[in-house]
């Protein structure tokens, strides 16, 4: 009953048109009997109180205080003879017995008991049953200095139902509550079985049906006016579109619709719909929407279809240009002026190889010559430090025998000197040839490799020229070192000059040293040539390696082109699958779209069976129904005939009485008038009984026909 107030009261409060209806208040004098101070469930309460009431007390207490309500009725249970009273719901009228009650009610089992069990029992089973029960402390707080009050009965079975139920109608009252309703399909517990007056009798009785007509009657589907327009605006955008006012625009739409006002009503932010009306939008919008779904769907297949043609279209000009072709070549391949044009025409604007290489031989050539001198150079100027080198041992060994011409000695390390800044000159300016054919060479390697693909020759030259330089580089290393080395000995001789300038009487000695610098001067000479072989097995293996290589990373360029090869093909099967996965893709959504459109058709037709169903069973209740009363007519004419055989009989016997009577008196013959009047009325009777019969016979044969 909440719940229906409820709704009228949103109509009231959006500006509906509606009158209210005080649905299912004949509740309300059951809910005020039980309820009431001195209701039922007071009085239940007030006999559970006293040891000594019996359950026929409380059946006279009850009859006395509530006897005279209309909703109090006397029991008239068919299931139930015992019964004490009966009460009028708004479902229907429930006969209740009261045997027993008052015991149920009394709810022995004490919460202090409860706690003991869960607190000290020692059985795991005890505890168990009692897990649910809250149970009460078995320490009180104390109260000193204050009057202990007197203890009040313990709780019964109705006062907890009271307040569990008062606290579900302030949940229901402070919410929206939605309920499922539970159904008992049958009273023996079978599954699959269904007792249609049980389940109807519990549909009446939980509201469900009463429920289904006031939403029949009022407006149960309600949808927002944004929501509406931006739903239902493609039955008419224009009608949305030509007002800003809500109420308007949805009116205009549903006039050009067709729609009845009467199944829906515009609120102030809502509109509500009667059961069933929205369907109808939903059907027309369904319609709209399959249709523009399969606009797009041909306009999609036209475009892909489009393409294909297109693509037909274009290979056939290009088989009538291949063939053109084909023809003229057929026509000009004896032509003389054409094999020349064929033949040549790749060589045009195409370098001249022989020429390049020419060029590139000569500059090859220039530079190897170039190399050439300053190899002369190195060898020169290795024999020119073996002078020196002898020059060394040769004043070390006049300096040994003299041991005091110190001038000489000067004057051979100032010629020395001279030669060193010769030698450091011709080295510079070797350097700076080395530097220049550097640079040639790195122009020599731009334009091999720019003409990589023509002059492998000439690139394997390059590469042992570029050995030869790394060679030559390492050797003027080992040199520049050597002179370094050189160097280093020149300035120990000069403190050893002045060593000897300033002590000659230490002269011995200082030889010594000078045998001993020498000695370490060969030994690091030995060293570096030593190094110098490990370098030059170094540099071979190198090259070795070079050569391993440059060939590895030529098997790995073939290599390289076959997998790029390989996955190019495979990329085009790739291609090529997700093109068929795409058209596959296609076609079961049409397959599925079709399925779709089966499944509604077949949701239709099982519909319209089910209505057929309907209606044969509907037919067959009329045809038993006809049959029925065909047998009836059937008996009444039966009667009938008895009755027109009987009176047949006494006018029979009449007749023969007459016959007999033939010289009767006067009053005689009036009694015989007046019976042969009492028979013609008789047989009048009875041909409108048999044209009755006749006629209700036919009207139940043409009945029959109809049905079936």
């Amino acid at each position: 009953h909440h719940m229906f107030v409820v709704e009228q009261e949103e109509y009231v409060k959006e500006g509906i048109d509606w009158v209210m209806v005080d649905f299912g208040m004949d509740l309300a004098a059951a809910i005020i009997m039980f309820e009431k101070p001195m209701g039922i469930w007071a009085i239940l309460e007030e006999e559970s109180l006293f040891p000594k009431a019996t359950d026929k007390s409380f059946e006279e207490k009850l009859k006395a205080a509530l006897g005279k309500l209309p909703v109090f009725l006397k029991p008239a249970s068919k299931t139930d003879k015992n019964a004490h009273f009966g009460v009028s719901h708004y479902a229907g009228v429930v006969n209740y017995n009261v045997t027993s009650w008052l015991e149920k009610n009394k709810d022995p089992v004490n919460e202090t008991v409860v706690e003991l069990f869960k607190s000290t029992s020692t059985c795991q089973l005890l505890k168990h049953l009692w897990r649910d029960h809250p149970g009460q402390p078995t320490t009180a707080p104390k109260d000193d200095g204050k009057k202990k009050k007197k203890g009040g009965g313990g709780k019964t079975v109705s006062s907890v139902y009271l307040v569990s139920l008062s606290e579900l109608m302030t949940t229901l009252y402070s919410c929206e509550p939605h309920f499922v309703r539970c159904l008992v399909p049958n009273t023996h517990k079978k599954p699959g079985d269904v007792e249609p007056p049980l389940i109807m009798h519990q549909l009446t009785c939980n509201g469900v049906l009463e429920g289904i007509r006031i939403c029949m009657r009022g407006f149960p589907n309600r949808m927002p006016y944004a929501d509406f327009k931006m739903r239902y605006a493609c039955l008419g955008a224009a009608e949305i579109a030509s007002s800003s006012d809500n109420k308007t625009a949805v009116y205009a739409l549903m006039d050009k619709i067709a729609f009845d006002r009467e199944r829906y009503r515009l609120g102030h932010t809502l509109v509500f719909f009667r059961a069933g009306a929205l369907a109808g939008l939903e059907e027309g919008r369904d319609e709209l929407v399959i249709k523009w779904v399969r606009f797009i769907q041909g306009e999609v297949f036209k475009r892909v279809r489009s393409r294909v043609y297109e693509k037909k279209r274009d290979q056939r000009e290009l088989i009538k240009v291949a063939q053109r072709n084909f023809r003229k070549f057929l026509s000009m391949r004896d032509w003389g002026w054409f094999v020349i044009i064929q033949k040549t025409r790749g060589m045009i604007g195409m370098p001249n190889p022989e020429e390049e290489l020419r060029l590139l031989e000569e500059k090859a050539n220039a530079t190897y010559g170039e190399y050439k001198a300053a190899l002369d150079v190195t060898a020169d100027l290795e024999s020119q430090m073996g002078a020196l080198k002898d020059d060394i041992g040769a004043m070390s060994k006049q300096l040994s025998e003299e041991q005091g011409n110190v001038s000489v000695y000067t004057d051979r390390q100032a010629k020395a000197l001279t030669i060193k800044a010769e030698a450091e000159c011709e080295l510079s300016k070797q350097q700076a040839i080395l530097v220049s054919e550097e640079a040639s060479r790195v122009e020599l390697a731009g334009e091999v490799k720019a003409h990589a693909g023509s002059i492998g020759a000439v690139k394997k030259d390059i590469d042992d020229i570029e050995l030869t330089i790394t060679k030559v580089e390492q050797e003027k290393g080992n040199r520049d070192h050597t002179i370094k080395v050189l160097q280093d000995e020149v300035g120990e001789q000069d403190e050893v000059i002045n060593k000897l300038n300033k002590e000659k009487k230490h002269l011995s000695g200082t030889q010594a040293k000078s045998s001993e610098d020498l000695a370490s001067a060969e030994e690091k000479v030995a060293h570096l040539s030593q190094v110098k072989s490990q370098l030059e097995s170094t540099l071979d293996q190198l090259e070795g390696g070079l050569d391993k290589e440059k060939k590895s990373r030529a098997n790995l360029e073939k290599a390289k082109r076959k997998v790029e090869g390989d996955l190019k093909m495979a990329q085009d099967a790739v291609a090529d699958l997700e093109r068929a996965k795409r058209e596959v893709e296609g076609v079961i959504a049409n397959k599925e779209k079709n399925n779709q459109l089966l499944s509604a058709k077949l949701d239709d037709e099982q519909s319209l069976v089910a209505k057929a169903q309907k209606n044969i069973k509907e037919l067959q209740g009329r045809v038993e129904g006809a049959e029925e009363e065909l047998e009836a007519e059937r008996q009444a004419r039966a009667q009938a005939e008895r009755q027109r055989s009987d009176l047949a009989r006494e006018i029979d016997q009449l007749g023969e009485r007459l016959d007999e009577a033939g010289g009767a008196t006067v009053a005689q013959v009036e009694l015989n008038k007046k019976r042969e009047s009492e028979i013609v009325k008789l047989r009048k009777d009875v041909e409108e009984t048999n044209i009755s019969s006749e006629s209700v016979l036919s009207n139940m044969k043409r009945k029959q026909g109809d049905a079936v």
